[in-house]
């Protein structure tokens, strides 16, 4: 009876460390962790906004730190992005204060900066021009 339940108990672990992890079981699509670093003329941009857009469905963003770095964010409590095609834009600009904007709009309003996330982790690193 013992060994019994030891195997159902071993059973239902098993299940729900299988299940818990799935985009099926969650209501979310597939996701990959998304890092990198930002630089513009060669040096980091710190407080930038980092923002991927999929062809479809929820986008993730990140601030870059004072080395320029970023991880993105799903949601609050969800790291990554979704897996394939991104636009990315990138941006110094706030809407609630005065900050002027840094970036050349090539690299957010009208970006040309394209990804494709894949599941595990991903690493995708800017190299900014300003002119």
């Amino acid at each position: 009876m013992i060994s019994s339940l030891r195997m159902i108990i071993c059973g239902a672990a098993l299940i729900a460390t299988v299940g818990c992890g799935s985009s099926e079981s969650t209501g979310r699509p597939e996701l990959g962790r998304v890092q990198g670093i930002v630089t513009l003329d060669g040096a980091p941009l710190p407080n930038a906004r980092v923002m991927y857009f999929p062809a479809d469905g929820r986008g993730s963003s990140a601030t870059t730190d004072a080395s320029g770095a970023y991880a993105l964010d799903y949601t609050d409590s969800v790291a990554g992005a979704k897996v394939g095609q991104h636009t990315v834009q990138i941006t110094t600009a706030r809407m609630d204060d005065d900050t002027q904007e840094r970036v050349p709009s090539i690299y957010n309003v009208k970006s040309t900066l394209a990804v494709e996330v894949k599941s595990g982790n991903n690493e995708f690193n800017f190299n900014l021009t300003s002119k």
